[in-house]
């Protein structure tokens, strides 16, 4: 098959396209020559941000081996709320207002979307500083704006009568014990072999856990991840008591696999439907007729609500953040400040209680002389 070239210098650069027809040739010159033109063909302050989030991505993201859905949280970051603000901005046009206007325009969505969104922007902008493509760096005072903190929260006491009541007879309820009495991550408990819990030392030793969003086992992203939890004697009977051989996973599914991300959810979904059940929720053709269990009751829940009950029996978060796994203890305290009512009432017995020590008799009217 017969080939075009079409060549053509600017700025005493050669570029070259080649076509099936000249025609086609010909445009694709024109791109290459367009895209000269705006800077976009070489590294610098002159290339717009989108050019430079596909070099930075391409260069500093991709032969990382992250994941999909980590490469992707780039993506969905960037392209819905990036891109359309300054995209076609030159990296050198770009202040820091613009940084800030983007992560404004996120208020009152969750936290964790307003930070991914401010780590793209930092990413992005500070490799282009230390490339030295820009001479500051517009993203590194960003602040962030009011955010949601999002729906993991600790269950009620309802709540976890109906959760002990439901895991004596439900599948799924000795790993949901395992995620109340221990605070491991759901991905951490589906990455467990029987090897991993020492009977004799009395602790589940975690070094593995189920990458998000695939079928991965793999080390956790921390060298916090990797940790001894002691058992809570309830539940090192319980485990006892269903002993497997040293590599079969703790938490089979009912075929006797290992659990991946789909039948996690599959079996808290579940766990959820029964307790729907014992609270009298009717069925229609095997359907729930409504839901009386919470919305925002997730597996998370169950790992938030162990933290809150170290904190309510007076652990110190020290401890607490290495039993959690926590790599930064701002993400324990964020757990440990959240308002105990119960916890509230007694600080203010306290407090009356003091009042009453501190308060002096009153003074004896002495009686006037005659």
């Amino acid at each position: 098959m017969e080939y075009f070239r079409k060549t053509a210098r600017y700025n005493g650069k050669k570029y070259e396209a080649v076509g099936k027809t000249e025609r086609e040739a010909t445009l694709k010159l024109g791109e290459k020559l367009a895209a000269a033109k705006r800077g976009e063909d070489t590294v610098g302050a002159d290339m717009t941000v989108d050019t430079w989030y596909k070099r930075w991505k391409e260069l500093y993201k991709d032969p990382k081996g992250l994941t999909s859905k980590s490469l992707g949280m780039y993506d969905e970051k960037y392209n819905k709320y990036i891109k359309p603000r300054i995209g076609g901005l030159r990296l050198r046009e770009v202040m820091d207002v613009h940084l800030q206007s983007i992560l404004n325009e996120q208020a009152g969505m969750s936290r964790s979307h307003v930070e991914k969104v401010r780590r793209v922007l930092r990413e992005l902008f500070s490799r282009a500083r230390k490339s030295r493509m820009i001479v500051y760096d517009p993203a590194e005072d960003l602040t962030l704006p009011a955010v949601s903190e999002g729906t993991h929260r600790s269950i009620t006491e309802e709540e976890r009568a109906l959760i002990l009541e439901v895991a004596e007879t439900h599948r799924a309820g000795l790993w949901v014990l395992t995620l109340l009495y221990t605070g491991m991550r759901p991905g951490e408990a589906a990455a467990l072999n029987w090897v991993d819990v020492d009977f004799e030392e009395n602790v589940i030793r975690i070094h593995a856990a189920l990458e998000s969003g695939s079928n991965n086992i793999k080390a956790p992203k921390t060298e916090a991840g990797n940790r001894a939890i002691p058992m809570r004697a309830d539940l090192a009977r319980r485990l006892k008591e269903v002993k497997g051989k040293p590599f079969s996973p703790v938490f089979p599914t009912q075929n006797g696999g290992r659990q991946n991300s789909g039948s996690i959810a599959r079996l808290w979904r579940s766990f959820k439907r029964a307790m729907e059940i014992r609270l009298g929720t009717k069925l229609y053709r095997n359907k729930l007729t409504e839901h009386k269990v919470a919305p925002d009751l997730t597996m998370y829940c169950l790992r938030h609500t162990f933290a809150t009950d170290c904190a309510r029996a007076g652990v110190p978060i020290t401890d607490v953040r290495w039993l959690m796994g926590h790599s930064d203890i701002s993400t324990t305290a964020n757990i440990y400040q959240h308002p105990d009512m119960n916890s509230l009432h007694k600080t203010i017995t306290k407090l009356d209680q003091f009042a009453k020590k501190q308060a002096k008799p009153k003074a004896k009217t002495r009686a006037a002389s005659g």
